[in-house]
């Protein structure tokens, strides 16, 4: 049976904005990371907090606050609850992200948009994922699988692959790097197939990075 699919974006889409999208797959709702610049700019939060409530599930595919540095102030002020899948590393990096951000902000003003309380109940609605580990989803997601991949990039750097009764399968891969780094594989394609949606970005796509032997050479 054919889903209904629908895509509605609060930021990162015709410009450079950090990432947030809604993903509607039949009555289930993701949130599709849940980035901040770091001016927190209250614009496209506005409009996020009218759907807090009707939010199910939150992926998560870097550790950084353009990824997921909103996420403090909708679990702590926007009333944001619901179960958020991460991979390990995503997970102990973001919140050590967070602290560092509030910190810093804290010692320069007086910074109030979030509190360090408001990190840790994000953060404690993590559910840690490993790469390639599955879960099928309950409730209004009976049918649904989510499956962290990897993503390069980043340590933990996720593509998240959204499967419906085994036939549906949404592709959400942003920021990925396919190319294999020394301290960091590429990101895993041969899984990914022709997918029903692929939700992706542009961002580096005309850029050319130069040899690894210059750059080792220019170090």
């Amino acid at each position: 049976m054919t889903s209904i699919i629908k895509m509605h974006v609060f930021s990162g889409a015709h410009d450079e904005s950090p990432p947030c999208y809604l993903l509607q797959v039949d009555e289930f709702r993701f949130l599709l990371d849940c980035g901040w610049d770091e001016d927190f700019n209250m614009h496209f939060i506005k409009e996020l907090k009218r759907y807090s409530h009707q939010i199910d599930a939150v992926l998560l595919s870097y550790p950084d606050h353009l990824h997921l540095g909103a996420l403090p102030y909708m679990v702590g002020k926007a009333e944001l609850n619901c179960p958020i899948y991460a991979t390990v590393p995503v997970y102990k990096m973001g919140q050590m992200f967070m602290y560092d951000l509030y910190q810093s902000r804290h010692n320069a003003e007086d910074f109030d948009i979030f509190t360090l309380d408001d990190v840790d109940a994000a953060f404690d609605k993590i559910i840690q994922l490993k790469y390639s580990q599955s879960v099928a989803l309950k409730g209004k997601g009976h049918g649904l699988q989510i499956t962290p991949l990897p993503a390069g990039h980043m340590l933990g750097g996720t593509i998240w692959k959204i499967v419906k009764d085994g036939e549906e399968e949404v592709i959400y891969a942003v920021d990925y790097n396919h190319k294999k780094e020394r301290h960091l594989n590429g990101c895993v394609l041969d899984s990914i197939s022709r997918p029903s949606l692929l939700i992706t970005d542009a961002f580096n796509a005309l850029y050319n990075q130069s040899r690894r032997r210059l750059r080792d050479e220019q170090l």
